[in-house]
């Protein structure tokens, strides 16, 4: 199977409704509600010596999860606003990134990954085209590498990633930029309190922070997530 095309339309609305941090904590209520029952069932009568074992590895198999949510909340809360505010309150527009070259910059990073994984990456932004972002460098620069680390990691060995951008309406630019990335997903680490997912859950809520609209979408393997960030001009030089 190979990824759609980027201009086209993916099928199914795959999250929405929920900010990062809420599906973050969500997910926390299961494996605390399984640690506090298995508790409870070590309690509730006696048990062989094999029993007690097995209960302590679960337990710890439940707090180990627990561990990597926390830290995927913390990392969310503890986030800093992209945009910098000047001394009224209001966003600095001198504060400005070149986020296409940001997105180069990082897909050049990752490549020993992917092809360590056998994932080709094509990237389908014409080398002349500029997004203009109203947002600091080294903050976006994190938050986009843990965007394309994350989905490298939720893609199949040996599949294609595509990494492009999509005029979705007529009229402003500023209206109907979207990032869009399509891969093939592996099944196994698609699983909701994987480290990948987390990683993606993370960089929704430092693009939201700045402002983005984030949707992700899927049918079947196929997985696509579209990014339109806000005060974008789209300048050809």
């Amino acid at each position: 199977m190979t990824p759609a095309q980027i201009g086209e339309a993916p099928a199914v609305v795959k999250i929405a409704g929920r900010s990062p941090l809420a599906q973050l904590l969500h997910a926390l209520n299961q494996p605390l509600t399984g640690l506090q029952c298995s508790m409870e069932v070590a309690l509730a009568g006696s048990r062989t010596p094999e029993q007690y074992r097995q209960g302590l590895r679960d337990g710890l198999a439940l707090t180990e999860r627990m561990r990597t949510l926390v830290e995927a909340i913390r990392e969310v809360a503890d986030s800093p606003d992209t945009n910098r505010l000047d001394e009224n309150g209001n966003p600095n527009l001198n504060e400005t990134t070149d986020f296409a070259a940001i997105l180069r910059e990082t897909v050049n990073d990752l490549k020993p990954v992917a092809e360590s994984k056998a994932i080709r990456m094509e990237m389908e932004l014409d080398c002349s085209f500029i997004l203009v972002v109203r947002a600091g460098r080294q903050r976006l620069c994190g938050i986009v590498f843990r965007l394309l680390d994350s989905v490298l990691s939720l893609a199949a060995e040996g599949s294609t990633m595509k990494i492009g951008t999509v005029k979705t309406g007529a009229g402003a630019a500023q209206s109907g930029d979207w990032l869009r990335i399509l891969w093939e997903a592996n099944e196994e680490a698609r699983q909701p309190s994987s480290r990948p997912e987390l990683g993606l859950l993370v960089a929704q809520a430092g693009f939201e922070r700045c402002g983005a609209e984030w949707q992700r979408m899927w049918d079947g393997k196929q997985e696509t997530l579209s990014i339109r960030l806000p005060g974008i001009s789209r300048k050809n030089s």
